[in-house]
């Protein structure tokens, strides 16, 4: 293997999607990195199974439309957003750019939108948050138990993260790395050891399911916030009704971009039923797949409120820091609004069902 090229200071010239962002990351990554970060588990159905369902939806030309004055602004929980783009939760950002969320939080804020920073952050809340010079979203897994899980939640909460994403989708991550003693999840306590197994009993139902979260724990966590708290790593309608009952204030259609169930449906195939399910009384964010301004706004005309990327944002910090990230976003955006405009469509809210056709109608 070749030496690592170093990183860049400057956006590099050719750039113009996304997606020609992910070679020039792929050439400053270790291999190790790299498919943590691209590959899915299993064979991959799932994650190539995302990108194929939105080529399956074709986008109507309406020529002649006024757009004049058009713009992408979102209000979401009481922030308004210059667009709907949400930077998903990925772990361990040092990984990718020495700077990790701290860059991806700065890139956020300098795009006028939001950035939702995972439990397993390489780098502590407070500090993500000073550098986002705004509040933010935070993402919480489940820590083996309540006390534990109330801990790490009012954390956040004290460092003034004003949205809760509670991942529900991953008791078991089979998408793994041998971390650099350098970095680690420092927000977390170190986790309790197993309880020993009988020799009858399962590693998967005994060990990692028995620590998983339970209907009861959503009801449970639902009493602990006032915050906006969302359920992500929803693809049944039953369980998008379950949430919006418990109380919550939305939920991320997810499938965890194919990096845990392989073979589970894409998650823009679950989205139009679990919005007609949830039925305005609560948000639908959308999650997993999304490649470019096209891919956002099919997900938003088949009832999404935002979208959340994730590998994109990576591949443009990886290469050049904050400033790949803030570009990676600004691409994205311009694309959307090129899409707005040739599909005569002027705000986020006149992006609906009827402005596209599906190889399923």
């Amino acid at each position: 293997m070749g030496e690592l090229l170093p990183k860049l200071a400057t956006i590099p010239e050719g750039i113009q999607s996304a997606a020609d962002y992910l070679p020039l990351a792929r050439e400053r990554l270790l291999p190790a990195v790299w498919h943590y970060l691209e590959e899915g588990s299993g064979n991959q159905v799932t994650l190539h199974t995302n990108n194929c369902v939105f080529d399956s939806i074709r986008l109507i030309p309406r020529p002649m439309a006024d757009v004049r004055d058009g713009h992408t602004r979102i209000t979401l929980f009481g922030q308004t957003l210059a667009h709907p783009v949400i930077l998903a939760p990925l772990a361990y950002q040092r990984l990718y750019h020495p700077h990790g969320e701290s860059a991806s939080a700065m890139a956020a804020n300098a795009q006028g939108g939001q950035l939702c920073v995972s439990s397993l952050a390489s780098q502590t809340l407070e500090e993500i948050i000073t550098a986002a010079g705004q509040p933010l979203w935070f993402q919480l897994y489940w820590q083996e138990d309540r006390p534990r899980t109330l801990k790490l939640l009012r954390r956040a909460v004290t460092a003034g993260y004003q949205a809760i994403v509670f991942t529900v989708d991953a008791p078991i991550k089979q998408a793994t790395i041998q971390l650099p003693a350098s970095i680690s999840a420092v927000n977390l306590d170190t986790p309790a050891p197993f309880p020993a197994l009988l020799p009858h009993q399962s590693q998967v139902f005994n060990g990692w399911m028995a620590q998983a979260p339970r209907w009861e724990d959503l009801a449970w966590l639902r009493a602990q916030t006032s915050l906006p708290l969302l359920v992500k790593g929803i693809l049944h309608p039953e369980d998008a009704r379950k949430v919006i009952n418990l109380g919550y204030d939305g939920l991320v259609v997810s499938n965890h971009g194919g990096r845990v169930l392989d073979g589970a449906p894409a998650s823009l195939a679950c989205l139009p039923e679990i919005v007609s399910t949830v039925s305005g009384r609560g948000k639908v964010l959308f999650d997993s797949g999304i490649r470019n301004g096209r891919d956002i706004y099919k997900a938003l005309a088949l009832g999404a409120d935002a979208v959340l990327i994730g590998r994109p944002y990576i591949w443009g910090l990886a290469t050049v820091g904050a400033l790949g990230v803030a570009h990676v976003i600004r691409l994205l955006r311009d694309e959307l609004e090129m899409t707005m405009a040739l599909t005569g469509t002027a705000s986020i809210r006149e992006i609906t069902r009827e402005k596209i056709i599906s190889d399923r109608d």
